[in-house]
């Protein structure tokens, strides 16, 4: 059994943070591979080492000293290497990083948060290091050649005796250029891992205790979810729920490896459970989880006799393309249909867009609606139980909150509901309180 344990950058932000990193990989001899990110925040008002990088990156754009910059950077590794009494010659290897910066690409630059803080940890835990400039393969589009990177994953396996530590975020191309991953790539990274060596699970481990069945910044104290599946947790992570880079449950998805977001800081935890089908137990929520987004646009399009004509929608959405703005939903009825898009992404042509609809579809009317918040109801076992949307309108309806726009997924796991922005948060807070700790009834079934 091969369990890959990645750690994100509050998990490895200090010395100590090191030392409870060390202790959760101790205590499992099956956490034979590790993925580190860059060293996060330490505290509130910290910087991330990435987000310094960043920073390094502009001033030498803009011809601004960055010795001091480069400082605090180096400083806070030779802190960790010095409290943890490591050997790695940070010094030495940061001199000459620092000495030949501007001549490295703007990419590596940012790449050696992880590789310093990937020297440090592998030696503080006894494993080989394996730079993923060597493993990663990227193709000069951007994307992973997964072939190339699985066989030298496998050949990195051998070479370093069957365990070894990765930095995340990055990888390189067959000529060796440095390329990065979105942020939060180093989630990939581990997911990556995990799929060319065939784990059993994949470990994420970071300051949270997995996905919780509402914002807690809403919800005072919202239940966890122990168990969830990838449609569902790519519903909630698209409308805000952020615990793991979403493109993360792509390589492991497609292979059935599972997912386990645990937290570094109370690793007894549970956390969650991320694969592609839970198993039935006895009680389950009947709603998983629950999350939303504001200021979405919708563009209300009437037109008598739509049903009859053939292209109308589509040359509504071809207007859209055009201006490179990305559909959200398309609530329709029989002589209308809404496009809802992100607000932000018309912010500068959602004038220019409306009359090109005008032109192209000639309407009987356009109505545009901002201010819309979003709010997406998640549950596999919602489908069980009758009359699960008329209680949710319902309630929200009593509370006296107006429901601008539904629409549901077609895989019956999701309801989305458009309210006002002034509404978002009340809304949230009645329907968990409504439905967040019902279970449903699963007969013949065991907890497990």
């Amino acid at each position: 059994m091969i369990k890959v344990a990645k750690f994100g950058g509050s998990s490895v932000a200090s010395a100590e943070q090191f030392r409870k990193v060390k202790r959760i990989v101790e205590m499992d001899p099956e956490r034979k591979f590790v993925v580190v990110s860059a060293a996060g925040r330490r505290h509130k008002g910290d910087n991330k080492i990435t987000d310094l990088l960043l920073l390094v990156n502009a001033h030498i754009e803009y011809h601004v000293d960055c010795t001091s910059l480069l400082a605090t950077i180096e400083e806070r590794f030779l802190d960790i290497a010095k409290e943890l009494g490591l050997n790695f010659p940070v010094a030495e290897e940061f001199a000459k990083f620092a000495n030949e910066i501007k001549t490295y690409s703007p990419e590596y630059v940012v790449s050696r948060g992880e590789w310093f803080t990937g020297q440090l940890m592998a030696e503080y835990l006894g494993m080989p290091f394996v730079d993923a400039a060597d493993v990663v393969v990227f193709h000069h589009n951007g994307k992973v050649d997964m072939e190339r990177t699985q066989a030298r994953v496998r050949e990195a396996v051998v070479r370093n005796g069957g365990s070894f530590l990765l930095p995340g975020f990055y990888g390189a191309t067959v000529d060796g250029t440095i390329k990065l991953f979105e942020r939060g790539g180093g989630d990939i990274t581990g997911a990556i891992l995990a799929r060319c060596l065939d784990a059993s699970l994949y470990e994420n481990w970071t300051d949270v205790s997995g996905f919780r069945a509402a914002d807690p910044r809403i919800v005072d104290n919202p239940r966890g979810i122990h168990r969830i599946t990838f449609e569902e947790m790519r519903e909630l992570s698209y409308m805000g729920a952020s615990v793991l880079q979403e493109d993360a449950i792509f390589p492991v998805r497609e292979v059935n490896i599972p997912i386990q977001i645990k937290n570094t800081n109370q690793p007894d935890d549970f956390g969650t459970i991320i694969r592609e089908n839970t198993s039935e137990h006895a009680r389950e929520h009947l709603i998983t989880g629950i999350a939303g987004k504001k200021d979405f646009m919708a563009v209300h399009v009437q037109k008598a006799h739509m049903s009859n004509e053939v292209g109308t929608v589509r040359k509504a959405l071809s207007v859209f393309e055009r201006y490179g703005v990305s559909i959200e939903h398309i609530p329709t009825g029989v002589d209308s249909f809404a496009v809802v898009v992100n607000g932000a992404d018309v912010k500068d042509t959602i004038y220019s867009i409306v009359s090109d609809i005008q032109q192209e579809v000639q309407p009987d009317s356009i109505n545009v609606v901002d201010g819309l918040a979003l709010i997406s109801v998640v549950g596999r076992n919602m489908s069980r139980r009758a009359g699960t949307s008329g209680r949710i309108f319902g309630a929200l309806g009593n509370a006296g909150i107006n429901i601008r726009m539904i629409t549901q997924s077609s895989q019956e796991i999701s309801i989305i509901m458009g309210v006002s922005n002034a509404d978002f948060e009340r809304a949230i807070r009645v329907i968990y309180d409504q439905f967040g700790q019902d279970v449903v009834e699963n007969k013949g079934t065991q907890i497990q």
